[in-house]
This record gives structure tokens, sequence and C-alpha cells, in this order.
């Protein structure tokens, strides 16, 4: 059995909840290894650096990764009141996320699968 009122476990639940600042983006249309390249480029930097970065790479998902950026430094400013020169990039990951099968007809009657990945990216932001 738990222990004690279930508003005493919530209020346990949420004294335990991480407080930095941050943004999801779930079944962002690229794959978890095209997005990760993009997220080791960033990882650790502060946010100017990073938002430099991401302006100027030419790979597709540079610019999801940009608009999820920018969306967790609005969360940093506006709900945790932080400082936007004293933020870095504390953690970035992208997880698999479903895989929609599709089918490419190829000779004398075959039919190769195709598989477009999708991936669940995650920014993390913290002060210095």
């Amino acid at each position: 059995m738990a222990k004690g009122h279930r508003s005493q476990i919530k209020r346990e639940r949420n004294a335990q909840k991480d407080t930095r600042p941050s943004a999801k983006l779930s079944y962002a249309r690229v794959s978890v290894q095209k997005a990760c390249f993009v997220l080791d480029a960033i990882r650790g930097k502060d946010v100017k650096t990073a938002l430099a970065i991401l302006m100027y790479n030419p790979r597709y998902a540079s610019s999801i990764i940009e608009k999820l950026l920018r969306s967790a430094i609005a969360n940093a400013e506006n709900n945790n009141g932080m400082n936007i020169d004293d933020l870095y990039i504390e953690e970035c990951y992208a997880n698999k996320g479903p895989t929609m099968k599709r089918i490419q007809p190829r000779a004398q009657g075959r039919a190769y699968r195709i598989e477009k990945r999708m991936s669940h990216i995650t920014i993390v932001l913290n002060e210095r």
C-alpha cells in the first residue's frame, strides 16, 4: 500500500519534479541518427552560440531544433524568470519514435519496404 493520503503522495511527487526549463518535440519527421548530428554540435554550448550554429547548419534537422531551442528559451524566460545571457544547453537528446512503413514497387512484382522514421527531441537548459 502507498503511504499517506493521496494529496500527500501528489505533494511528494511534485517536490521531486525537475524545475529546469525545457522543451520537447514529439513525432519529429527526422531520424534519431540525423537529429543527433545536430544535437552533438550544440550540447553544452551557451544559448547564443547554439542559435548561431543552428542558423548556419545546412542540415534539415537544424531548422527543427532551432525552433525547439527558441521555445525552451521562452519557457526559461517566462516561466522561470531566468536571464537569457546566462543560459546554456545542459541536456539535449533524441529518442526513437514510431516508424511509418511504406511500400515501394519494384521490378517483377516485388515490393520493397520504406521506413520513414520519427524521433522525440528534448532540450533542457540551465543557468551558469
